[in-house]
């Protein structure tokens, strides 16, 4: 499945992770603080290409922009198709997914979209048609974010920041709602059209404002800071909203509705802290005493419900411990919590040591670990019906099974892997496949151990076997352009990422892959005809893109 929109966005452009300090409010006009000479050049540079990209302008037809915006609620008054609403969001991943921070991780981007699948399914607010995509970003800031066509943003910071997953599910109801309230659509709408340079700058921004915050606000005085900065007080209409479609969601699905008031007080009281003022969070969605009030007053009524955190949830804290920090300090960390007995669950923290060994490379050590995250794992009981025993008569019978975890096991085959195990390695991935066969992350280190160890055939139709139940999975496609290339197969590996950027929006670079593997030299006749009947369906469908426009 599947950092807000233009007003819940643009503030991000201030300083995700700086103050802001580098604006001042006279009256009740606010204006931006005149920068030093080299980050205005730097503004200037990046919004200079961005203005030589007229895809981002050609998005929308200048009739699409009414002068009055639509009463917030109804959704249905956006201007903007869906279409081009996820045109847009494609565009800004692109640049994002090519970002260092962007966390290419499957287990992470699973465990998001399944959380975010069971509060999707429980809004009655979720069109049928609306596509999400979650991702998450390695930022210690503590920020999350909706972009156009439904893709979502969690940086790593924030995920960790949250002392319950209530309080995540809370964050992530609020931004589905920011979604489904097709808040992006609406603003647009109310804009003139030259407003969409400032729009066409956001992903550019976000990722200069994330390595440089003086980066960030260069773009911001760049491209109408004023102009943005007046859409401050109509972002807080949005957030109420926001704030009230959310909790419903929460509550709908099964969550405790104090965790979205609960991360909201967190990041409160760390604002008084922080050493640049408010988090990022804060500042890009505007938090008042007077909006938890308000949360609190609609929940007081309910009923106490303790909801237990998941072992996937506390899984990924884990892993994201033992992966942003270093190798060392992560080991001494989990080495630490487990020596003093520090901990609400064992295997947790055993999880997190192994990762941070394996990581360490630590081969040997890691295997050993093993053995006792293994046995932290807490036997469950089962109840088993005997049938045609010699009693007689059907008995109930009580045992323990030890239960598995799609994420335990594949670190367990990642470590076997590493430590030249290799046999175990692939016994453990299709043992695991027996158990969980539609968990992404095992399917996808399975398909490439194959092919890191020699097994590149059987390697491919397992990916093509896969691609027959999951026809549009990006990652897949990435693994048979791979495989491909290991077999020496230039035309297929050619199509193959053809097939990779078609799914990312991005036809003309599907073409030129086309194109290159018409060139290649091998392939015969069947598959030369394919390609070309590929080429010629794509040509057409960015005819058809750029027609709409």
């Amino acid at each position: 499945m599947k950092m807000r929109y233009v007003a819940a966005m643009l503030p991000i452009l201030v300083a995700p992770n700086a103050s802001a300090e580098g604006f001042s409010k006279v009256g009740d006009v606010r204006r931006a603080t005149v920068l030093p000479k080299p980050e205005r050049e730097l503004g200037l540079k990046i919004m200079s290409r961005i203005r030589a990209d007229r895809s981002y302008l050609e998005l929308f037809a200048p009739d699409v922009f009414a002068n009055d915006l639509p009463e917030l609620g109804d959704a249905s008054q956006a201007s903007i198709s869906p279409q081009q609403e996820r045109e847009l969001g494609l565009k800004i991943m692109s640049e994002i997914r090519a970002d260092r921070s962007y966390l290419d991780d499957a287990e992470i981007a699973g465990y998001l979209t399944k959380l975010g699948s069971r509060l999707i399914r429980r809004s009655n607010e979720a069109h049928p048609d609306q596509e999400f995509e979650f991702f998450a970003l390695q930022d210690p800031v503590l920020n999350a974010f909706a972009l156009p066509g439904g893709f979502m943003g969690f940086n790593s910071g924030l995920i960790l920041a949250a002392e319950t997953e209530s309080e995540l599910a809370g964050v992530m109801a609020h931004e589905i709602a920011h979604v489904t309230q097709k808040h992006l659509a609406r603003m647009i709408s109310g804009q003139k059209y030259s407003m969409l340079t400032s729009l066409a700058a956001v992903a550019l921004a976000i990722l200069a404002s994330r390595s440089n915050s003086q980066a960030g606000q260069a773009v911001l005085v760049a491209s109408q800071a004023r102009q943005i900065q007046s859409q401050l007080d109509f972002t807080r209409d949005h957030e109420k909203e926001a704030d009230r479609i959310g909790l419903s969601i929460l509550v709908s699905a099964g969550l405790d509705p104090h965790g979205m008031s609960g991360f909201f007080e967190h990041m409160q009281r760390a604002s008084r802290f922080h050493e640049n003022g408010a988090p990022s969070y804060l500042r890009t969605h505007p938090v008042t005493y007077e909006r938890i009030a308000d949360i609190e007053n609609r929940i007081q009524d309910m009923p106490y419900r303790q909801v237990p955190d998941s072992l996937d949830f506390q899984l990924v804290q884990a892993k994201l411990r033992a992966t942003l920090e270093k190798p060392a300090d992560a080991i001494n960390f989990f080495e630490s919590v487990l020596r003093e007995g520090r901990y609400t669950n064992e295997t947790v923290e055993r999880y997190g040591l192994v990762t941070a060994l394996l990581r360490s490379r630590d081969y040997i050590r890691a295997d050993k670990e093993l053995v006792r995250l293994y046995d932290s794992l807490q036997p469950v009981p089962v109840d088993e019906t005997l049938e045609n025993h010699s009693l007689g008569a059907s008995i109930e019978v009580e045992s323990e099974a030890t239960p598995s975890h799609p994420m335990i096991e594949t670190l367990a085959a990642r470590v076997k892997l590493a430590a030249g195990q290799t046999k175990d390695a692939l016994t453990i991935y299709q043992s695991a496949l027996q158990i969980f066969p539609l968990n992404k992350a095992l399917i996808y280190d399975y398909a490439a151990a194959l092919r890191e160890t020699g097994r590149a055939e059987s390697a491919l139709e397992f990916i093509n076997q896969q691609l027959r139940y999951s026809p549009n999975d990006v990652r897949l496609y990435k693994l048979q352009a791979q495989t491909h290339e290991a077999l020496g197969n230039v035309l297929a590996q050619h199509r193959a990422q053809a097939e990779v950027y078609t799914r990312q929006g991005e036809f003309p670079a599907a073409i030129e892959q086309l194109q290159i593997a018409l060139k290649s030299g091998d392939g015969d006749f069947y598959q030369l005809s394919s390609v070309e009947a590929r080429l010629k369906e794509l040509r057409e469908l960015a005819a058809n893109q750029t027609d709409a426009k």
